[in-house]
């Protein structure tokens, strides 16, 4: 009988967050086995929520401020300042009351760009670059730059203009922000660049598979999504060459900014910021780690995680295919559960059975609001064919 359950979703992008992601099936999962001993683990992967999670799970605290969003406008937004109850993540270590976490999407995600406004060409990441000056204004020393769910395909270059440095073109006058600029650039001048960042350590959460250039390059792979043309994403890809050019040329910048892992992360922010000294680091690495993740899914009788599409892009970074491959290292059973299910849905290493949450054909904008209670009845439904087929004696016929 199946009692314990391990439930890590991912949060649905444009629609639930983790936890409330992790709250629906759990209640799915009650409604069939009411005294279940349910494990909630919302996970993050640098994106959305990211900030909040860590705070939460270390005792620290957000900081709220505005900042400039990706239309260049000023937007709400916060980063997190850790407390000291962290794990021992390759990226937050112990006694990290000293660090900071800024969490990109929350000052230049999708989730800020109207439909009728997305145009990754334009959108910028200069807001990134102000809530990294804000946390270094706190005394911050290290600080932990989330990548995911992002409107940019800038290549960080608004952050770099927001922490000092000139992106000047042929004569010598400044580009304005957005993407497509970058075709015209043609010297970086880092003489204001912000002095603290010298002395302090600059970590980034990212999907090491993102890679900046290329035919898997970001704006190939990530322009559609973010409303570009096809006509679009070669300009961006054109911008994101000669970015990766110039910031090699007169930046002192010591790993591949074409195609390193990670540097494609968030429209090539983590190009950007690797060109500042930061370290690009494997996003689970660094975000899991202090979620005792692998001893919980080990306690478990069923794993249940979840994400917003199950397809042939999972097994390239996303929390299910994370999940399932550690819940498998201890030998336990997954279920995943999503909101549209794609090509290769069928071939995630490690799931054991999927299911699409949707009941019958709909549209978006209604499937995006009914995620919560969708979710819970797809739980709801494939628990019971489980526990059903579970109970069948072997052989038997259906």
């Amino acid at each position: 009988m199946l009692t314990r359950f391990a439930v890590a979703p991912s949060g649905f992008k444009e629609s639930l967050s983790a936890q409330a992601a992790a709250d629906a099936i759990a209640a799915g999962v009650r409604r069939v086995v009411p005294d279940a001993e349910v494990d909630l683990i919302p996970l993050v992967d640098g994106g959305e929520g990211t900030a909040r999670a860590l705070a939460s799970a270390t005792g620290g605290r957000l900081v709220a401020l505005p900042a400039t969003g990706p239309l260049g406008e000023p937007v709400g937004t916060h980063f997190a300042l850790l407390g000291t109850g962290s794990g021992t993540g390759s990226g937050i270590g112990s006694g990290s009351a000293d660090t900071a976490v800024v969490e990109m999407a929350a000052v230049a995600g999708l989730s800020l760009v109207p439909h009728g406004l997305r145009d990754p060409g334009a959108t910028t990441t200069y807001g990134v670059g102000e809530l990294i000056r804000a946390a270094l204004d706190t005394g911050a020393r290290r600080i932990l730059v989330g990548c995911g769910d992002s409107g940019t395909s800038d290549g960080g270059a608004g952050a770099l203009q927001a922490l000092g440095a000139r992106l000047l073109d042929e004569d010598g006058f400044e580009l304005p922000q957005g993407g497509r600029e970058l075709t015209r650039l043609h010297h970086i001048d880092p003489k204001g660049l912000d002095p603290r960042l010298a002395h302090t350590e600059l970590l980034v959460a990212c999907n090491p598979y993102n890679v900046l250039c290329g035919e898997r390059g970001v704006a190939r792979v990530f322009g559609p999504q973010k409303g570009a043309t096809p006509a679009q994403v070669e300009e961006l890809s054109a911008g994101l060459e000669n970015w990766a050019y110039v910031l090699t040329r007169d930046l002192p910048v010591t790993c591949d900014l074409y195609g390193g892992p990670g540097t494609g992360a968030s429209g090539g922010l983590g190009a950007g910021l690797a060109a500042l000294g930061a370290r690009l680091l494997p996003r689970f690495e660094v975000l899991l780690d202090h979620l005792d993740l692998d001893a919980r899914l080990a306690r478990a009788d069923l794993v249940l995680t979840a994400e917003g599409a199950l397809d042939h892009q999972t097994p390239r970074g996303k929390v299910p295919a994370e999940v399932a491959r550690r819940a498998k290292l201890n030998g336990r059973p997954v279920l995943a559960l999503a909101g549209t299910l794609g090509e290769g849905a069928h071939t995630v290493p490690g799931v054991d059975a999927f299911t699409g949450i949707l009941p019958a054909p709909m549209a978006l904008a209604e499937a995006l609001v009914r995620a919560s209670e969708l979710l819970t009845d797809a739980t709801e439904r494939a628990l019971r064919m489980i526990l059903l087929g579970a109970g069948l004696p072997r052989g038997a016929g259906v």
